[in-house]
């Protein structure tokens, strides 16, 4: 719960969307170094909604391991796109996610203002949008 806490500050989303997807973790040496959860959302549609690392393992190239797994287990258990959402100001996963084949389809205006109690800020940037990217498997 505290990887899954790193990539998003609500426990009340994240205890939901746990309880409807499917989590994975990457371990090294027999402790959890990062995490990610798999949720269905439409007919062969499935969403990476949370993907974290640990912070002390960052720059290790685990987040993109974990992304790239991500895309081929949703590829073989059958879905033909995959999703994923993360904040405006999230300017690392926006990379990440680009170099593993997402693509930017939209952005959902005022996302973290209407869904977090509390404000955001990364990079020196506030949290307010999400933007959305889409891979076809």
């Amino acid at each position: 719960m505290k990887l899954l806490l790193l990539a998003d500050p609500s426990p009340l989303l994240v205890e939901e969307y746990l309880r409807r997807g499917e989590c994975f973790i990457a371990e090294v040496d027999t402790v959890i170094v990062g995490v990610y959860v798999l949720l269905p959302t439409r007919p062969e549609t499935v969403e990476l909604v949370n993907i974290a690392v640990h912070e002390g393992q960052h720059g290790k190239g685990i987040g993109k391991q974990l992304t790239n797994h991500a895309i081929e287990t949703a590829r073989l258990q059958g879905y033909k796109t995959i999703e994923v959402g993360t904040g405006n100001s999230s300017i690392g996963q926006l990379a990440l996610y680009q170099k593993c084949g997402f693509r930017i389809t939209g952005i959902d205006r005022d996302f973290f203002i209407r869904h977090y109690t509390e404000d955001i800020y990364e990079n020196g940037i506030q949290c307010v949008d999400m933007i959305r990217l889409s891979q076809d498997l």
